[in-house]
């Protein structure tokens, strides 16, 4: 594959988005449509109350269509691209009905953590069916672990995506994050580009990488648009699979350091309160401890950017030195 149906697909999925979500912005506004803060959060996230959600529609739309669009054009809408796009669209369609409860019954908190749990599980046991079916390897680089390595899709899909959906509670985090991260892959496909599913693989994470570029004027802080748990489960199930599917499942570890650090600060919190009583953190997810202890949300961001940012070029590295 050349380099040019990459750039027309960056060109398009960024375009796409950054046309368009302004109308979306009117729309949900038209119909007072907005985020729900949770009262146990800071106290001056207040002022983000009514401010539209669910931007990862659009962004998830304009992916999907660039997508079939170019691959059809290019001759690479195999299996690897659907098992992608149907990661993307399935848990976007999860945390658009999430979303949805939240906006019409104007609360905070929309499914069941169970009813989320059951919806994010089943829909990787299909991913993970369709891996199986289809031939994909089934093991950690060139080890062959079977039906053991089902089992471990499952966990890392539905892990990174609620990873991601913690670590979106910052106006922008997510989107620079998953920027990162998906040019990550990115270079990694890119250093396999001949070997079979690795064009459709780069294509995707260019897609994404372009769409979000397109949100991120709009979502960046004061955002006039989050991207709601459509958005972020949608790319953290879609990392996971990208990792998957590279076969460089553990890279996401570093590669995501920074959804990894958001979800163990919460479950550290959790247990220490638990077993002791006491906090560890002011607020977690961990970003809302920096928040309390005094740091803007640019600097949160930027620095939260920074170290996803060292930790993918160290990874990158790795692989591209070691061959790991």
């Amino acid at each position: 594959m050349s380099f040019l149906p990459i750039i027309l697909t960056l060109i398009c999925s960024f375009l796409i988005t950054y046309l368009l979500m302004p109308s979306l912005i009117k729309y949900f506004r038209s119909k007072h449509e907005g985020q729900q803060i949770r009262k146990e959060g800071p106290k001056w996230h207040a002022k983000k109350a009514g401010t539209p959600t669910m931007g990862g529609l659009l962004f998830i739309v304009s992916a999907v269509l660039t997508l079939l669009a170019v691959s059809a054009w290019q001759g690479i809408l195999s299996n690897t691209m659907w098992a992608l796009l149907f990661t993307l669209v399935v848990f976007g369609l999860i945390g658009m009905w999430d979303d949805s409860i939240k906006i019409f019954h104007h609360q905070n908190e929309g499914f069941k953590a169970w009813q989320k749990a059951l919806c994010q599980v089943i829909a990787a046991m299909v991913f993970t069916v369709i891996y199986q079916h289809e031939g994909f390897q089934m093991g950690f680089g060139s080890s062959q672990v079977g039906w053991w390595y089902g089992l471990f899709i499952i966990f890392w899909i539905v892990g990174f995506s609620n990873a991601v959906n913690l670590t979106d509670g910052l106006d922008g985090l997510v989107t620079g994050s998953a920027i990162i991260s998906f040019l990550a892959y990115l270079i990694i496909a890119l250093m396999n580009i001949n070997q079979p599913g690795y064009s459709e693989i780069a294509l995707f994470c260019v897609a994404i990488i372009g769409t979000l570029m397109g949100f991120f004027p709009y979502n960046h802080k004061p955002a006039k648009i989050f991207m709601g748990d459509m958005g972020s489960l949608a790319l953290g199930a879609s990392l996971a699979a990208v990792s998957l599917l590279e076969h460089h499942e553990w890279s996401l570890l570093l590669i995501g350091i920074i959804y990894v650090c958001e979800t163990a600060s919460v479950m550290m919190q959790v247990a220490s309160f638990k077993l002791t009583g006491k906090r560890i953190f002011k607020m977690t997810p961990i970003h809302h401890h920096f928040e309390m202890s005094g740091w803007s949300e640019w600097k949160i961001d930027i620095v939260f950017w920074i170290i996803g940012l060292v930790a993918s070029i160290i990874t990158v590295a790795s692989i591209l030195i070691f061959n790991i």
